[in-house]
């Protein structure tokens, strides 16, 4: 996290939150050092200003699949949280894997946008209502993680207008 310009008193008066997820026991046993990093990151979010008492670390969806939210109760109060504007930086070991797929990783950077919220992992400290940020943010989406929509669907309706409807694609 090397630039922490964008944090400012408005973010550090909110609680800093740190998700720790793996998605299987197995990765949970055998990947202790990732682990490990993963709450280190509490002790990263001191050193960017937040007090001790005020870095909630979110762990409860270790050894659970990313597939849904309904299935991450962690991911799903992370993002309650968010939206509530309870949180002034969300922090991960990387921020692609703060979501296992698009529309809620898309839904976390929103609300991290409307609520003045950052996000930040090893590479830096990231805005999501800074446009530049939200490009980096959503280019650092790696295709394995698993898609719930396409923008460009090999088979997607066709657009005729912008203001008519779509009409489906011929097969």
């Amino acid at each position: 996290m090397t630039d922490p310009s964008k944090i400012k008193l408005a973010h550090i008066q909110r609680a800093a939150y740190v998700y720790v997820r793996q998605s299987t026991p197995g990765q949970v046993e055998h990947n202790r050092e990732s682990t490990a990093r993963q709450y280190a990151l509490a002790d990263k979010a001191h050193q960017l200003g937040w007090p001790k008492e005020q870095v909630v670390i979110v762990d409860e969806d270790l050894g659970l699949s990313g597939s849904g939210t309904d299935k991450r109760s962690g991911f799903a109060r992370l993002t309650s949280e968010v939206a509530l504007a309870h949180v002034g930086i969300v922090l991960g070991l990387e921020v692609s894997r703060l979501a296992r797929n698009n529309a809620d990783w898309y839904r976390l950077l929103e609300l991290c946008g409307v609520t003045d919220t950052l996000i930040g992992d090893n590479d830096g400290v990231y805005h999501p209502a800074l446009f530049n940020d939200r490009l980096l943010l959503g280019l650092n989406r790696p295709d394995t993680q698993g898609t719930s929509c396409s923008i460009f669907p090999s088979t997607g309706p066709v657009w005729t207008r912008p203001w008519s409807r779509f009409v489906p694609p011929s097969r």
